[in-house]
């Protein structure tokens, strides 16, 4: 399964790159997701699912479940939109409390036997060399904490230059 994620308004979205199909799951900002705490609930309280009701609490479950997450977002001083943010800060339920040594750095115990690729559109106008080079790291180092076995970045000037080649 595919999982979109994107900061566009359903209607943006939707005319251009069409409606969900049987092996796409898209999540989009329906104005209710409220944000990470940091409570850790979602490691100690209730494991794999996160403590806020809010329909946006088994996004761990569903990186579990994709073989292709996919970011669309406005590109923000080299980061992604709040929304993106807050969805990838909803998902740390992905991931165990506890800690692994890999290359030398720290970071989190995969909760599931599970790897995807990993596949991000940022798009604006006016988008930076350092803010692409800052969006690069970014996102590289996020495919190594989610423990992604591939990585692409794209940028584009507008979401609809995006969805020329996103699939």
């Amino acid at each position: 399964m595919k999982l979109v994620v994107h900061d566009l308004a359903h209607e943006e979205y939707a005319a251009w790159f069409g409606e969900s199909t049987a092996d796409t799951e898209i999540i989009e900002n329906d104005g209710g997701i409220r944000s990470c705490f940091g409570c850790f609930g979602c490691w100690v309280r209730t494991p794999g699912a996160c403590v806020l009701k809010d329909g946006y609490q088994h996004m761990g479950e569903k990186l579990a479940a994709c073989d292709e997450l996919v970011l669309i977002s406005r590109c923000v001083y080299g980061s992604y939109s709040p929304f993106v943010r807050n969805i990838l800060e909803r998902s740390i339920s992905y991931l165990l409390p506890y800690f692994v040594k890999q290359n030398g750095e720290t970071h989190h115990r995969n909760r599931y036997d599970h790897s995807f690729k990993l596949t991000v559109h940022f798009y604006g106008e006016a988008i930076t060399d350092a803010e692409r080079n800052t969006a690069r790291e970014l996102t590289a180092a996020n495919a190594i904490n989610l423990y992604a076995r591939e990585v692409q970045v794209a940028f584009h000037n507008s979401p609809q230059a995006s969805g020329e080649g996103w699939q």
